[in-house]
């Protein structure tokens, strides 16, 4: 015979909110994407106003004086001609004064459009949009080391950017897939780009005819008419310094600037080798060459979105090699900072910069140096913000997710110091008094939640913790953060129309000539 139902114990009530709860909340796979960054601290100046009305004169005379190289372009001598420069074979020299008066019709700000417009990003004034790595032939992880790069490691960075809440760009060619054919490796980047995220991205600039791809394809994702009227792609424009503008790169820009897309302008310079040695010299060179190259930007059409950019190296002259995080280059990209506001044009430069051949502390110092004097040098757009390994040679799916993380702190660090009645906490400081602590007091428990930026991947466990679990440092964290963040991937929704319409245009373009390799 059974016991009597009122006798038997009542189960305990689960309490609200409990340790399962938590667990759950803390295990789910959410996928974020933090606004840009808006700036509420001031940039730093490290130049004075004497300071750059010299560099801006010097610029000047370079400009009238030496002029700059347009080659195997005959239609941007006939626009600079018509625009009033002196044009001597391919030489054109730009009088004092007229660079100056074109890029007046350069918007300070612009919107770029993703396909999910919660994730739109506005380049220029007080904000920094972050892209990840761009270029590198080869990448590196933990199992496969250091490689040639694949299209299906495309893919993992791609996948692995869209899942970063601090990424607020696919970028471009996040690294260079060597088992495409040269000639159409370009259709396939920028397809994965287009379905494999929903966050903005950059177009191909390697041809003029690539561009005009990525014009098409974005015909078919936005439609054609919100591409003329509205930016869709920021894509990168490298001047061959010293002050050389090749038609290959002129012609891209070209193709996106008459068809409304942005150009980032960006001299890329090894200080020593391909400019002078001292920063001053250096940051003539690099005004002088923005100068000309967003003034033609302006020329190929008024009001096209441009970025004036500064991509600074200087040179190891023990080995020849660039070096990266350096003093010199953070006085460069402070100094472009200031020029590039003086002209009103977004900025871009800085990056998650290094030399060094692995993820380790060398990475980890200069990367910092960059990132830190791109948050205070006013950088509007920060390209190889993540991922960026021995000079730009190499992606690195660790370093990629080491650097996300921790451009949560460069969101912090923008955010200033919250002055609120709140954050002023004399009501905790009351509560506690002398020889208290703070830990139960209510503003603690209120607040502990979001007072603190966080980690994804550092491990701040103790000794003995750290050591049952495994001796692992960051590297092998971030391998794991990484297997973890693929593995949660899912794909955004995109409308079946518009992808089966770009996989038949990526495949007519691809059937439209022979493979070109090399």
């Amino acid at each position: 015979m059974s016991e009597p139902v009122e006798n038997t114990p009542a189960p305990r009530r689960a309490r609200g909110g409990g340790g399962a709860a938590r667990r759950a909340e803390r295990t789910a796979v959410v996928i974020e994407t933090a606004k840009y960054i808006e700036r509420n601290i001031p940039n730093y100046e490290i130049l004075n106003d004497e300071a750059l009305e010299i560099i801006e004169y010097n610029a000047e005379t370079v400009l009238e004086e030496i002029g700059v190289n347009f080659l195997d372009n005959p239609t941007a001598l006939k626009r600079w001609a018509d625009a009033g420069a002196i044009v001597e074979g391919e030489r054109v020299r730009i009088p004092r004064g007229l660079a100056r008066k074109l890029i007046k019709t350069a918007p300070a700000t612009f919107t770029q459009h993703a396909r999910n417009p919660e994730k739109n990003v506005e380049i220029g004034g007080k904000n920094m949009v972050l892209a990840p790595v761009y270029g590198p032939p080869f990448v590196r992880d933990l199992e496969g080391g250091r490689r040639y790069a694949t299209m299906a490691d495309f893919h993992k960075i791609v996948k692995l950017t869209y899942m970063s809440k601090y990424l607020h760009h696919s970028g471009g060619t996040v690294c260079e897939p060597t088992d495409v054919a040269v000639n159409k490796r370009h259709l396939d980047m920028l397809y994965a780009h287009m379905t494999l995220t929903d966050k903005p991205f950059m177009g191909s600039v390697t041809a003029p005819v690539n561009a005009q791809d990525s014009v098409n394809m974005c015909n078919i994702l936005f439609g054609e008419e919100f591409v003329q009227k509205n930016t869709v792609m920021t894509s990168l424009i490298n001047i061959n310094s010293p002050m050389t503008f090749d038609d290959i790169m002129m012609g891209a820009m070209e193709v996106y600037a008459q068809n409304n897309q942005a150009c980032i302008v960006s001299p890329f310079i090894v200080g020593g080798a391909m400019a002078p040695v001292s920063v001053a010299g250096t940051l003539t060179q690099v005004l002088a060459e923005s100068l000309a190259g967003v003034a033609y930007n302006q020329l190929c059409r008024p009001g096209a979105p441009v970025i004036m950019g500064a991509f600074v190296a200087s040179i190891d002259m023990n080995s020849g090699a660039p070096t990266f995080g350096t003093p010199e280059a953070s006085k460069i990209l402070y100094g472009a900072g200031q020029l590039a506001r003086r002209l009103n044009l977004p900025f871009r430069s800085g990056g998650s910069l290094c030399g060094s051949k692995l993820p380790d502390a060398q990475a980890a110092y200069e990367t910092a140096n960059t990132l830190n004097a791109a948050l205070l040098g006013g950088v509007n757009f920060c390209l190889h913000a993540a991922g960026w390994l021995e000079g730009g040679l190499v992606s690195s799916l660790e370093k990629l997710v080491m650097d996300a993380d921790q451009l949560g702190a460069l969101h912090s660090i923008a955010e200033g110091v919250d002055m609120s009645e709140n954050a002023q906490a004399m009501g905790a400081i009351r509560e506690v008094g002398p020889g208290g602590h703070y830990l139960g007091c209510e503003h603690t428990q209120n607040n502990f939640k979001t007072s603190f930026w966080r980690s994804g991947v550092l491990d701040y466990k103790p000794f003995e913790t750290w050591l049952e679990d495994g001796e692992k440092d960051t590297v092998t964290l971030a391998n794991e953060k990484v297997k973890k963040m693929l593995g949660d991937y899912v794909q955004p929704p995109i409308d079946p129309a518009i992808d089966a319409a770009l996989q038949e245009y990526v495949q007519m373009r691809k059937d439209s000539e022979p493979d070109a390799f090399g």
